[in-house]
């Protein structure tokens, strides 16, 4: 039996998440928005944030993991004088510090020494999973677990004033992973008493910005090329579509790329046929073919795919 070609709608949506929604309920309501099952998204954020989401839909699911590496953008207030159990202004008040007015130049020199390659131990209330749970389940159960400290980059992490003496605004770029939360919780710690963050907002995940993002309700579906443009497309001629529509091994000099990937690979008319990594030697194998093979009257036209050298 011959294989069903998936003609569901593909794409991707830049979406502004609201507060108070977690990214699931995002994903579960795109179904209906989008009419597929097929819906993912990138990058989760806490249901308290807002901002943007990305989501795969259809075929562009398989190409969500390629998103993972890009840098993500906050912003949002750092509140000092309390703790919380979360680390922001949805917790539970564990601790209050009589602090003096936060000094800016003092909070620029704490802040600059989280700047850069450092770790961070992820806070007990939040979705990461170890051994299967997610902590913020065992948090509800009263159940607090030692965690590893996991390597993260704080490209920037600028503060400035607000007209609470209490309060700095922070705008933060960072790699995946990182937690805003903790960066507010132990700039607190280093002035000496303790903080909590509030507000948290995403502006940015790589070149896709809050301008670009739309409520849910008016998201628009757009093309899977686009979702991984950070990456650098690739065109190729349509004798190269067609060994790369069937997941063929190719030379790298047929496509003409160096370094260590992921290469997307787009058509002459600007599909995206497939996402490709390095192979053994001087090839490169596909790790999502996304293209359907042509049907056997469009392979007459295109002639038999090109043999490997």
């Amino acid at each position: 039996m011959a294989k069903r070609r998936d003609s569901g709608p593909t794409g991707f949506a830049i979406v502004d998440k609201p507060q108070g929604w977690t990214s699931h309920d995002v994903v579960a309501k795109a179904r209906g928005v989008f009419k597929t099952r097929k819906v993912g998204h990138s990058g989760t954020l806490d249901p308290d944030a807002t901002g943007v989401l990305l989501l795969g839909v259809g075929k562009a699911t398989r190409i969500l993991r390629f998103l993972d590496g890009a840098t993500k953008s906050y912003t949002g207030e750092i509140r000092f004088g309390s703790e919380t159990d979360s680390l922001d202004s949805t917790g539970v008040i564990t601790a209050t510090h009589s602090m003096a007015p936060i000094d800016i130049a003092a909070a620029r020199v704490a802040a600059r020494a989280l700047t850069g390659a450092i770790e961070q131990i992820p806070p007990m209330v939040s979705a990461k999973k170890v051994d299967g749970k997610r902590l913020h389940e065992l948090a509800r159960a009263g159940v607090i677990i030692d965690r590893k400290a996991v390597p993260v980059t704080v490209h920037r992490f600028d503060l400035t004033p607000t007209a609470d003496p209490m309060v700095l605004r922070c705008e933060v770029d960072c790699s995946a992973g990182t937690y805003i939360r903790s960066l507010a919780a132990d700039l607190g710690s280093a002035l000496g008493g303790g903080a909590h963050l509030h507000g948290l907002r995403r502006t940015a995940i790589g070149s896709f910005s809050e301008a670009d993002a739309l409520p849910l309700e008016r998201a628009e579906l757009r093309p899977a090329a686009e979702f991984v443009r950070d990456l650098g497309l690739i065109v190729v001629s349509d004798a190269v579509a067609n060994d790369v529509r069937h997941g063929r091994i190719l030379e790298r000099e047929r496509i003409g790329v160096e370094g260590s990937g992921p290469y997307p690979l787009v058509d002459e008319r600007g599909e995206l046929l497939a996402v490709y990594e390095p192979h053994r030697g001087t090839t490169v194998k596909p790790a999502v073919v996304l293209a359907e093979p042509p049907k056997p009257e469009e392979q007459t036209l295109l002639g038999p795919p090109e043999d490997m050298a």
